[in-house]
């Protein structure tokens, strides 16, 4: 039967219809008030929503309700409790009141705090973001929620990011107001993450330990063809996958979830999926829910979702490409770049405080997309490299050139770039090509963030973006607001500012090592790792601004700061056990099983043809003798190392270790592997290779 896609859309989400359907007219537009404008909600108006929530859910099939919130795992989070309600008859009713509704009390004590908190303080609550539609998913009503400590802590991702968006709000208004546009009310950024994922048959999956313990393949030889055909990209589905993502659609579909495009990716397996662009935290709230989606769909469909950055090595990485913009509640992009003078003037302040922020922060966006899975992706294939760096394309570039150097647009018919004369040119919308090797690259009205991974959360790389920007907006209204003469000033304050970070743009390829050595020399951080870029968390000015901004506390930072190192190295930490086990239990006792057989062929060879050299059998045997020898001692100075890393006495000490040795040693013992592999007879081989598992869903 065909799918109804405007009736399916929507249709497990209590949202701004359904409310107004279902609740009488004052409580709507009582509600209304706190979802516009964020005034406190009543609790004899939760009380009347909390009921109609109810109806509406239990409607769906929902018997209990849940506050789902996103603790520090980078992972949801979620306690189910039933709306059962015992009666003094032995009966029940089905009840659920405002209180439960706005606020919960889940045990905080087993998620991360780095430190911040003692084991024995388990008191921890969640409270309702109202502008986040609640949803029914499985049985269960979902009521998205912040997540805070009993002394008011941020435990989670939620309530940052809503705090970054606040500010950006106020920070951007006083700008707006600047160009006389008081009739503006709020300003919103908006996202639109493009979700890259591998898809793996389930029977495979379940054959490589790697996979299940790490999400990603520590050995595996290079398949004899991998993406260098050119011929997966934007290829016609498979049937598997067709079936996967009419499924994945209609589910995401019924969760609100604007899924507009889908296709085949650049290497074997890999595909995408882009969603519709939303308001920040509805958009973050809505990934996190998408890829706990793609996994539970898969699994109906025996195949497995693959969320890491870089499951296999020598193809192409999975990344979230961050589309990120600024809007005004009277529908205006402030990063589209308009047609008039003035609107060409509004637009170039943005831009310029965009530059600012980038240039001045370039620490903040690494950290905030650092990770152990991501530092395998960034720089390698299809991938913007660690150094962050902005693309503008060539007309904004000459644009900002002129601007800098006062030189003739002689490009464009103008004679000077005054900024907010009639001389300034339109600037269209796509007025050049886009670069796939930028990390932060502007495309027509946004800029596409595409350093965040595959499996991050995109609430911490939004967080620091709003920050970073409002931060210097602010910077930037200060000046202005002072300002005699507000054009002037304006002009002088763009070209000042885009000559003092000019270094921060380059439209150029990314992917050349020559960038490497000239952002060096212009003075841009190459922060390889996850350990290098956490090094700079905690510097004074990265506290000094999170902080003036109320987005983080210093207790917060300190405890992400601990948080970040821990995950990585527990994830070293898991991998290096799951390579150790590999090897001792699958790779090594294949091969000699392998050698055992081919040693009996040689000798029955000999016994039966007389003089027979078995020269082929002998040169294959010799080489794995050498290959398995190797292996053994690589695994032992992988363990060595590995035993080193966890005796530190801190995380940052374990990450350092893990880094610059633990990881390197892996890869030596991987490389080992990686030759031996293709010496091994079919039936000897220890797990699925990686022509199985990229060619066979």
């Amino acid at each position: 039967m065909a799918v109804s896609v405007p009736e399916l859309f929507g249709s497990m989400v209590f949202n701004q219809k359904v409310m107004k359907d279902r609740l009488p007219k004052e409580t709507f537009k009582a509600l209304k008030k706190t979802l516009d404008n964020g005034e406190p909600l009543q609790l004899d108006v939760a009380n009347v929503v909390a009921h109609a929530m109810k109806e509406w859910a239990i409607e769906k099939g929902a018997t209990h309700y849940s506050h789902w919130f996103q603790p520090l795992t980078g992972v949801t989070a979620e306690k189910h409790d039933s709306f059962i309600n015992p009666q003094d008859d032995g009966t029940i009713i089905m009840s659920f009141s405002g209180k439960e509704l706005v606020k919960g009390e889940p045990d905080a004590s087993s998620f991360p705090n780095g430190g911040s908190r003692d084991t024995y303080e388990a008191r921890g609550y969640t409270v309702w973001d109202p502008t986040s539609y609640p949803f029914v998913k499985e049985h269960t009503l979902c009521i998205p929620t912040a997540f805070c400590s009993y002394t008011g802590e941020a435990l989670d991702k939620k309530t940052p990011l809503l705090r970054s968006m606040e500010v950006l709000n106020e920070q951007a208004l006083r700008i707006l107001r600047l160009f006389g546009k008081n009739d503006v009310k709020h300003v919103s950024t908006t996202v639109g993450p493009e979700q890259e994922y591998f898809i793996v048959d389930e029977k495979l999956y379940f054959e490589r330990k790697d996979l299940q313990m790490t999400g990603r393949t520590l050995f595996g030889a290079k398949p004899s063809k991998g993406q260098e055909m050119d011929d997966q990209y934007f290829a016609a589905l498979k049937p598997r996958i067709v079936k996967y993502m009419e499924d994945l659609n209609e589910t995401l579909w019924k969760y609100g979830i604007l899924s507009k495009t889908e296709h085949n990716e650049a290497a074997p397996a890999q595909h995408e999926m882009a969603p519709i662009f939303s308001t920040t935290n509805l958009s973050a709230d809505q990934n996190q829910l998408t890829m706990e989606v793609m996994k539970k769909v898969a699994r109906r469909h025996g195949l497995v979702c693959l969320l890491h950055e870089k499951p296999y090595t020598g193809v192409n990485g999975s990344g979230k490409h961050n589309n990120w913009s600024m809007s005004t509640d009277q529908g205006e992009n402030l990063l589209e770049p308009g047609k008039t003078p003035a609107e060409n003037a509004q637009f170039l302040l943005f831009l310029t405080a965009i530059i600012k922020a980038v240039d001045e922060n370039q620490d903040l966006l690494r950290i905030s997309v650092a990770s152990a899975g991501n530092d395998h992706r960034l720089g390698a294939c299809e991938a913007p490299p660690a150094i962050i760096s902005i693309y503008l394309g060539d007309e904004l570039h000459a644009i900002l050139e002129s601007i800098k150097d006062g030189t003739p647009l002689t490009k464009f018919g103008a004679s000077k770039m005054t900024i907010g004369a009639d001389v300034l040119p339109s600037i269209p919308k796509d007025s050049t090509d886009r670069n796939r090797t930028s990390p932060f690259a502007f495309t027509g009205n946004r800029f596409e963030f595409r350093s965040v991974g595959s499996s991050l959360s995109i609430s911490g790389p939004n967080t620091a973006l709003n920050s970073i920007t409002a931060y210097t907006l602010k910077s930037f209204a200060d000046e202005l607001e002072k300002a005699s003469d507000f054009k002037t000033a304006l002009s002088d304050l763009i070209k000042r500012e885009v000559t003092a970070h000019w270094k921060i743009i380059f439209n150029g390829n990314g992917y050349d090592q020559s960038w490497v050595e000239e952002a060096e020399k212009r003075g841009l951080m190459n922060l390889r790792t996850t350990p290098d870029a956490m090094e700079h968390y905690l510097d004074e000015k990265n506290v000094r601004l999170y902080t003036e901004l109320e987005v983080y506390t210093k207790a917060e930072m300190e405890s992400h700061y601990e948080i970040k190192l821990e995950k990585y190295s527990k994830i070293i930490n898991i991998e290096v056990n799951t390579m150790l086990e590999m090897i001792y239990k699958d790779i090594l006792p294949s091969a000699f099983r392998y050698m055992k057989d081919l040693s009996s062929t040689v000798s029955q060879l000999k016994a039966v043809v007389p003089g027979a050299k078995a020269t082929a059998q002998v040169k294959i045997l010799a080489e794995l003798d050498r290959l398995v020898n190797e292996l053994s001692d690589k695994a032992d100075v992988l363990s060595a190392l590995h035993k080193e890393a966890c005796g530190q006495s801190s995380f940052a000490a374990s990450s350092r270790i893990y880094a610059d040795k633990v990881i390197p040693a892996m890869k030596e013992a991987r490389d080992v592997f990686d030759r031996m592999e293709p010496l091994l007879g079919e039936e000897y081989k220890p797990f699925p290779s990686y022509e199985d598992l990229m060619f066979k869903v």
